[in-house]
């Protein structure tokens, strides 16, 4: 029996480090080369790292929320034969001060979570299990499970805690949740007297750690927020013509062919309106004091997901129509929840756009992405009374808000922008001429 050190991979695209998201195994499971142990987030995407070969996981290094080095020893297994323990000298790596300082500041308000149990061997050896029999964990120690089951089991309301699962360390998996779920069990909600709803008073607290995307968003917010003097622009727009067209287009599309939203209707128009005002498709190299224009315009789609907010980018939208826009789109966004979108995918924009969709909204201060300089917010279109040649008459309007770059971006160069896609989206034939 030997030792097998398995160092962090070169994940690619220059990382040199990642936040461990999940561990996937715990210190006793046994393994399979090729199946998921660790999944870790880089500046670019999250990655999923598999078992380099056969073995019992023996230790690992760090825990949800710390940082790796690229090439430092995060998993030890027990294997067959000798393993690779003689071929180096170096002991299993430990995150550098640095990374250890900075774990310990974002953890520092928070006692890390208790160390799974070992697994109790069982007493005598069961004829001929058909499955493995669930096993209830100790008070205090958190329910493993996949991200997958996670999310089932906060669709069916259902608390993981309470789910005996069959895995090592009791990890729970899908059949273990639909074991519990074909048992009758359901979330801990108080039974409801007749007559009446049950009030039950309340002091519990849940502390939640800031790790993986949410660390990121927050740095990323932070930077931009902190660095960036924003100065935020709204206007609302008459898009009734704007719908009967998007109407007219969904009824006859072309077979195959995506069905229309206002959102590809904006991106062609911001090809338009960024084209007369170059300005605006840029991006901003603060620390080297450099504006970069760009001619291709490729744009950021904030997208949310089960995991936090992404945005995955549509590239050369200029070399695009209105059908091409929306199936890339399309493809871009879902693949990103899907959690499928590559780093090339989430990669690369010049200008973003937000839309709050359904939420709608009056108006809001969106926060720029960096290293951008603006963005556009997108509200719902809902019908109201206006005012046209002195009668008051039913439209279909849509408010936009912008947020700008005060340091490279002058009011009026967004203001005009945003006016361009105004009257662009008010008078959509224009968009095609």
């Amino acid at each position: 029996m030997g030792k097998f050190e398995f160092k962090l991979p070169d994940i690619g695209e220059g990382v040199v480090e990642g936040e461990i998201v999940e561990w996937m195994v715990a210190v006793g499971d046994t393994v399979k080369e090729d199946d998921p142990i660790l999944s870790v987030m880089t500046d670019k995407a999250t990655v999923e790292i598999p078992a380099p070969c056969d073995g019992t996981v023996a230790s690992m290094v760090g825990e949800a929320g710390d940082i790796l080095p690229v090439g430092g020893v995060c998993i030890v297994f027990d294997v067959e034969g000798d393993g690779n323990a003689a071929e180096t000298s170096e002991p299993v790596a430990e995150p550098d001060a640095a990374v250890e300082e900075e774990a310990t500041a974002v953890t520092a308000e928070a006692p890390p979570a208790p160390e799974l149990p070992p697994v109790p061997a069982p007493a005598a050896p069961a004829p001929a299990p058909v499955a493995a029999a669930p096993v209830a964990r100790a008070a205090g120690t958190k329910a493993l499970a996949s991200p997958a089951v996670r999310q089932r089991a906060r669709a069916a309301n259902i608390d993981l805690q309470l789910v005996a699962g069959s895995g090592p360390a009791g990890r729970i998996s899908h059949a273990d949740l639909d074991r519990h779920i074909a048992g009758g069990a359901a979330s801990a909600t108080p039974s409801m007297p007749m007559g009446g709803v049950a009030k039950v008073a309340r002091n519990g607290t849940e502390d939640i750690k800031v790790i993986g995307l949410r660390r990121k968003i927050a740095d990323g917010m932070m930077s931009s927020y902190s660095t960036i003097p924003h100065f935020s622009y709204f206007e609302e727009v008459d898009v009734t013509e704007l719908e009967s067209l998007r109407q007219h287009l969904n009824a006859t599309r072309p077979e195959g062919a995506p069905k229309l939203t206002y959102l590809p209707f904006i991106m062609q128009a911001l090809v338009k309106a960024l084209a007369q005002r170059p300005e605006c498709n840029a991006v901003y190299d603060d620390e080297a004091g450099v504006v970069t224009r760009h001619e291709a315009i490729n744009l950021g789609i904030a997208t949310q997901t089960d995991r936090g907010l992404y945005v995955p980018v549509v590239k050369h939208v200029e070399a695009m129509d209105i059908w091409q826009s929306a199936a890339e789109m399309g493809r871009v966004t879902q693949a990103t929840r899907d959690g499928k979108a590559g780093v090339d995918d989430l990669t690369g924009s010049t200008f973003t756009i937000t839309s709050l969709g359904r939420l709608g909204g009056l108006g809001a201060t969106p926060i720029i992405n960096k290293p951008e300089v603006g963005i556009l917010g997108v509200h719902n279109a809902n019908e109201r009374a206006v005012v046209r040649n002195g009668q008051i008459v039913v439209r279909r309007i849509m408010n936009l808000s912008s947020s700008w770059d005060h340091r490279v971006v002058d009011g009026h160069d967004g203001a005009s922008l945003v006016q361009l896609v105004k009257s662009y989206l008010e008078h959509p034939a224009t968009i095609f001429m």
